[in-house]
């Protein structure tokens, strides 16, 4: 008798194998038998008609702060996502000394987008150190496994304290501490480190995060501490124009580190970086390329977030109104022509590349409907070109559509991975062994940014919608929701159906999987927004063998936990 048996779906084991119709039994968190008729199980499931996939591993998300209160980790876990990594682009909350909390808040709500006042309502602050930070983790309840990076900032305040706040650079002394603090955390369990060398996140006022540009010298100290740990994850966010410039060092810093080198990349200057990653590999090093499976994109509205109005003075006028007070003046006919009739002020000057993209980027511009296009074709489908159909201005267009539904109307801006105006360069950039899809941002832009929802994106228009261009076979899909992403970050146990392996599983009716309209909810902390998407099609999401999801509803179990790293040899992973 198994605890858990898989009845008559069809498998598709996340190898990229052909998928075959087999049973899959479980006995407490493990796979024991994937095969035909296999027996009787405590608890079963039928899946005849559905197919049976591993659980996906999200490796870019920002639930540094969400992991301590929200143990559900929506909208993440409603879309197969049955592993989570944190920590990423060198900012979270570990390690943290008291006096440094409300900087590290205030980087991360700059950086990341993150509500200031949630994090401070929310965040328990029950740690110190990083190992710390594991074990209250590790005391929560949550859904999904959730892996942790140490980051850069963080580490960097924790040994240098102000100085750190002031971007002085760290000194010697300074570098051996920071060794030994992040050796400390790797040997705790942290699953890599993360650091940052780009100009685009910056603070309110406009000035670089502290410690975005630290001495390559200092991040190859801190490549060293891994090594003497044993080996792990190394990420890299550098500025997308600087890939051959940085990939000496990166060359270096895996060499030296023992460890893979993960650096986001989309369809800029692609065919480099892939040569870069294969001419690494030619020296002993392992680079990893991560790219999102669609546009990075951003959900314009008016009640939080960005729009092509926000800017202009009518509407700036509004901001403290209560919402049914500003609905109202939005919708007054009077207040739409002085509106359309402004301009954007001192804003227009002083970003023009932002100020051509949010305020008049109309042909990257989408309507969002029910059923949301993540390829559309802006010929047809943008503002500029339905406002041209129907003989209206693209402004007064867009207008309209964020009036629809009672002011709740959203547009959708195709930015990066969208440079040709479809996904074309998707599946090459997915054939290559040096990249994995990623850059979920889970947590993360709370108001304009849903692309948690990506996995369920993917097998329905990856696998099956697409139109224009080809699909891809759904066995490669799976591979890169599951076992490419849990390879590449040295996770074992995962990623495969196969015996021995976590029971982490989805029972998916992919006749019918996809997505519904994103909408604005006000559920986190102190009361303020996030986009939620919700999935259609799973029939259940099982973690560690039990089951967390039945068609798209939480059961009330909680079996995830923290994924430690344990020490292994240098180069092991």
């Amino acid at each position: 008798m198994h605890d858990l048996v898989i009845r008559g779906g069809l498998v598709v084991d996340g190898s990229g194998g052909e998928p075959v119709r087999a049973d899959v039994a479980i006995v407490g968190d493990r796979i024991v038998a994937v095969g035909p008729d296999l027996g009787r199980g405590a608890e079963e499931i039928d899946a005849a008609g559905l197919i049976v996939t591993p659980g996906f591993v999200d490796l870019h998300t920002h639930y540094d702060a969400q992991v301590t209160w929200d143990p559900i980790l929506a909208p993440t876990s409603w879309h197969g996502v049955t592993t989570v990594v944190i920590g990423n682009c060198g900012v979270g909350f570990a390690p943290a000394r008291p006096d440094a909390r409300s900087w590290l808040i205030e980087i991360m709500e700059d950086v990341e987008e993150i509500p200031r006042d949630s994090m401070e309502a929310g965040l328990p602050w029950d740690w110190e150190t990083f190992p710390e930070y594991l074990d209250a983790l590790a005391v929560r309840e949550h859904t999904v496994d959730i892996a942790a990076q140490v980051p850069h900032i963080a580490l960097r305040g924790y040994v240098m304290g102000e100085r750190a706040e002031r971007d002085e650079p760290a000194t010697a002394e300074d570098l051996s501490a920071m060794g030994q603090v992040l050796e400390e955390a790797m040997r705790a369990g942290a699953i890599g480190y993360a650091c940052s060398r780009t100009d685009a996140h910056r603070l309110k006022d406009g000035q670089l995060v502290p410690g975005s540009f630290a001495d390559r010298g200092e991040l190859l100290a801190m490549g060293d501490a891994v090594g003497r740990a044993g080996g792990g994850q190394i990420q890299y966010l550098g500025n997308f124009g600087d890939f051959d410039t940085d990939l000496p060092f990166l060359t270096e810093l895996s060499r030296r580190s023992g460890s893979s080198v993960h650096f986001l990349m989309s369809d800029t200057n692609w065919p480099s970086r892939l040569a870069g990653i294969d001419a690494a590999a030619a020296q002993g090093a392992r680079l990893v390329g991560h790219f999102p499976p669609r546009a990075v994109g951003n959900v314009l509205q008016w009640r939080a977030g960005r729009n092509p109005f926000m800017d202009r003075p009518s509407v700036l006028a509004l901001a403290d109104l209560p919402w049914p007070e500003k609905l109202a003046r939005l919708s007054d006919p009077a207040f739409r022509a002085q509106v359309l009739g402004e301009g954007n002020g001192d804003a227009e000057a002083l970003l023009p590349e932002f100020a051509r993209i949010i305020y008049r980027g109309f042909d990257r511009m989408y309507e969002v409907a029910d059923s949301p296009d993540y390829e559309p074709d802006a010929a047809k489908d943008s503002i500029a070109a339905r406002a041209a159909q129907a003989g209206q201005d693209p402004a007064a267009y867009a207008y309209d559509v964020l009036m629809r539904n009672g002011g709740t109307g959203m547009i959708y801006m195709a930015l990066a991975n969208y440079r040709a105006g479809d996904l074309s360069v998707v599946p090459t950039l997915a054939a290559h062994p040096g990249t994995v899809i990623s850059l979920s941002d889970g947590g993360a832009h709370c108001t304009r940014v849903i692309d948690a929802s990506a996995p369920s994106f993917m097998l329905a228009h990856w696998a099956r919608d697409r139109k224009r261009g080809e699909t891809m076979p759904l066995a490669e899909v799976v591979k890169a929701l599951s076992s490419d992403p849990a390879s590449a970050y040295g996770l074992a146990d995962r990623g495969l159906l196969r015996p021995g392996m976590l029971a982490d599983i989805n029972v998916i009716d992919f006749a019918n999987v996809g997505l519904a309209a994103p909408w604005l909810e006000y559920d986190l902390p102190a009361g303020r927004p996030r986009l939620l998407q919700r999935s259609e099609g799973y029939a259940a999401t099982i973690k560690s063998g039990r089951v967390t999801f039945r068609h798209g509803e939480h059961t009330g179990t909680f079996p995830g936990k923290v994924v430690r790293r344990q020490h292994v040899k240098s180069g092991d992973n």
